[in-house]
């Protein structure tokens, strides 16, 4: 077995506690320690501690299966952001902001989210449809490939 990592794990869990990113944790590590780690270190950490999930995974808010170059739209961006405030995490001011704007539009504008992946663009907005009963236009099935483990 390879000499482990950590050095103290009482730190380590606290990090988590407050928030710290992956990234701020390896250039801490590097600066602190000498010691060169990788995000999945840190993420498998988490999981044998059983820390709390740093991601939000809301699998009846993004029930697609999005395809690589529509990762980054924005409003799937939103809709990650909205998971997150649904699940009683902290938002950046920034993000509350975007988000506070961002569901006002939909509201004015009576429309919800549309995924097609064979367009373009992928997201789309248009208009609320009768059985959209939240900020998405629902597939008739899921698609994502990864449930949310959450609800396990």
């Amino acid at each position: 077995m390879g000499k482990r990592k950590i050095v103290d794990e009482g730190e380590v869990i606290r990090w988590f506690e407050e928030g710290k990113t992956y990234a701020w944790m390896i250039e801490k590590y590097q600066e602190k320690y000498g010691i060169k780690t990788v995000p999945s270190m840190w993420g498998n950490f988490r999981a044998r501690r059983g820390l709390e999930r740093r991601i939000v995974r809301d699998d009846d808010l993004i029930p697609w299966l999005v395809k690589e170059e529509h990762r980054w739209m924005y409003p799937l961006g939103m809709l990650r952001a909205e998971a997150r405030r649904r699940a009683g995490k902290k938002l950046t001011e920034m993000d509350e902001g975007r988000l506070a704007s961002w569901l006002e539009m939909l509201k004015e504008e009576n429309a919800v989210v549309h995924y097609d992946p064979d367009t373009e663009d992928g997201f789309h907005y248009i208009p609320r449809q009768e059985g959209d009963d939240d900020i998405i236009h629902r597939p008739r099935e899921k698609t994502t490939p990864r449930p949310n483990r959450d609800r396990d």
